[in-house]
């Protein structure tokens, strides 16, 4: 079967989402039966394009790379990315704008436009599934249509799918994690005698921190990770804002030190627990000594437990591979995921 894709937003994540596409697709048709093609892009800097016959996507992920706008690629005039929902005429729209943890806009107005034209919604973005989870979700069943999200927690390691395959009608009772890879980095190298200012440099100089690192070592992001996860998997709404998150920034060099003379570690734990129909959540440094799985959990690393009422402290860890930094292909490989199986469910 062909799918006609839409890219909105080709930052790092859907530029490493295209290169693996097009790496993988001789096994898509060999073992799925499944082709594909490019019919729109919308990027935050370089212009629209939208072409229902094929865009060369070499050719624009070489225009993004150098600079080069990528209008010339568009048979039709489009302004923006909704321009290019409209007029892609895709079968899957994936949608990669930069996060917002207070509306999730513009992602969800991408997805709700996508999912209104009959396309299936994969998103890497966090604000949506926060701020219009059920919606989204209703939507998409009222249109036979899936919205996936694999990639908003813990990049391409499998946390939404496993519980939503492999664990039918298990209660969730708790989750407990380390969600950002950026300030257990900081924490790590801190460990190992830098100041947080330096340990901050080093990861914007590698690309895993923004110029302005607030999200990250603020605890926003972590807390937007939580939200996303006790929304769906909990079944209880919860925004980033009821989390109220504790950074790292009060984690002094001092405290670093007196804890590994006492064989332990701050980590910035994440957590959430059913407690009748509450969830406590939380997200906040912590110390944590040898006997918790956090403790080996050491620099871009990152994992979650589960505690179900059927089965005790289920845990998949995501880690750090030495010399490789990760990000942008991992997450790109939880939106491939879901792109396989959104194709293999509408296949069967």
């Amino acid at each position: 079967m062909h799918y006609k894709l839409a890219l909105i937003g080709f930052g790092n994540v859907a530029r490493a989402l295209a290169w693996l596409l097009v790496h993988k697709q001789d096994l898509l048709k060999s073992k799925y039966g499944i082709t594909f093609s490019f019919s729109g892009i919308s990027t935050g800097r370089h212009g629209f394009a939208v072409n229902p016959d094929g865009i060369d996507i070499q050719k624009a992920l070489d225009m993004v790379e150098s600079g080069a706008d990528i209008s010339s690629l568009s048979t039709t005039p489009v302004k923006d990315s909704l321009d290019v929902i409209k007029n892609s005429q895709a079968d899957v729209m994936f949608e990669n704008s930069p996060v917002n943890t207070q509306s999730g806009q513009p992602a969800l107005d991408h997805i709700r436009a996508a999912l209104e034209l009959g396309m299936h919604a994969i998103t890497a973005n966090k604000g949506p599934v926060v701020h219009g989870y059920r919606e989204l979700t209703k939507l998409a069943e009222s249109k036979n249509r899936k919205f996936r999200f694999e990639s908003a927690v813990l990049g391409g390691a499998p946390v939404f799918s496993v519980f939503r395959e492999a664990f039918p009608l298990a209660e969730l009772v708790s989750i407990k994690g380390i969600f950002n890879a950026t300030t257990n980095i900081i924490l790590s190298r801190m460990e190992n005698g830098e100041s947080y200012e330096d340990a901050v440099k080093y990861c914007q100089s590698i690309g895993v921190a923004e110029t302005d690192p607030t999200n990250d070592v603020d605890g926003w992001d972590a807390a937007i990770k939580v939200a996303a996860l006790v929304t769906v998997l909990m079944e209880t709404p919860m925004t980033p804002q009821q989390v109220n998150p504790t950074g790292i920034r009060g984690i002094t060099p001092e405290m670093i030190a007196k804890a590994k003379r006492e064989g332990k570690r701050y980590k910035l734990v994440c957590s959430a627990e059913k407690v009748g129909d509450k969830v406590n959540a939380s997200v906040a440094p912590q110390l944590v000594d040898s006997t918790s799985p956090l403790y080996g959990m050491m620099n871009s690393s990152t994992g979650i437990t589960f505690r179900t009422d059927v089965i005790l402290d289920y845990s998949i860890t995501e880690s750090e591979r030495p010399g490789i930094q990760g990000g942008p292909v991992e997450t790109a490989y939880g939106l491939f995921a879901d792109f396989v199986s959104v194709a293999n469910v509408v296949k069967s």
